[in-house]
């Protein structure tokens, strides 16, 4: 069962929410918020395996909630769901440490299926977050550190491999299928992978397999069970 916290300043919005994640049982919503810092301190009571936040909430912002969540928490992922999809708010979103994102004009179906990609140790962005995401590394508007090109240098072959199918945005079971790995070794090379690469998290070492020309190869691209491959992150 994943437990899910909803943080929206519109209880209409969260019960649409709620609506919409009844629809999987294996989910259950277990604590809603109508402000970033009451989610953040039904994230500490609850500790949700996700946390669906909100970018513009008052009292403490999505993005500033999901920072902290992803500082003091870090067993529950972040998804930020908003209206929201300009560039400068998914870039900041995933410097936060959010683990996913979508849009509240996205097929439903995109919401069941992000919650369990973060919840499973993924990372997750709605196609057209996606397609904003790469867009973004192509045109150097989301590009930012070190080099892209340089910094996957200083990765082991087989931390490479991992980046790689990390980018494609593989849980750590999945990559262990795919590699032949116990999946406690995949944990210890992501762990390495983000550390050596300076990034704090799963979307921002992804980004960089994209940037670094790592991601693209369709053996790295996941395949969702319906048999249509989402550009998923």
């Amino acid at each position: 069962m994943v437990r899910v916290l909803v943080a929206d300043d519109e209880a209409m919005v969260r019960a649409g929410v709620r609506a919409i994640l009844a629809r999987d049982p294996d989910i259950e919503v277990v604590a809603e918020a109508a402000q970033g810092l009451e989610a953040v301190e039904a994230v500490r009571a609850h500790r949700p395996a996700v946390a669906l936040l909100d970018i513009q909430m008052p009292v403490l912002g999505g993005i500033a909630a999901a920072e902290r969540i992803h500082r003091e928490l870090p067993g529950t992922a972040v998804i930020m769901l908003t209206t929201f999809g300009e560039d400068e708010f998914i870039a900041d979103a995933l410097r936060a440490g959010a683990d996913g994102f979508l849009l509240k004009a996205d097929d439903p179906r995109e919401l069941l299926t992000g919650v369990h990609a973060v919840a499973a140790g993924g990372a997750y962005l709605s196609p057209r977050v996606a397609a904003r995401v790469v867009s973004g590394l192509r045109s150097g508007t989301m590009a930012g550190g070190a080099p892209a090109g340089r910094r996957p240098a200083r990765l082991t072959e087989r931390e490479s491999a991992v980046l790689a199918l990390l980018g494609g945005g593989l849980s750590n079971a999945e990559i262990a299928g795919r590699l032949r790995l116990v999946e406690g070794t995949v944990k210890a090379h992501v762990s390495a992978v983000l550390a050596k690469l300076g990034v704090r998290n799963r979307v921002e070492a992804a980004l960089v397999a994209w940037e670094s020309g790592l991601v693209g190869r369709g053996a790295d691209r996941p395949t969702p069970r319906d048999g249509t491959r989402t550009p998923v992150v």
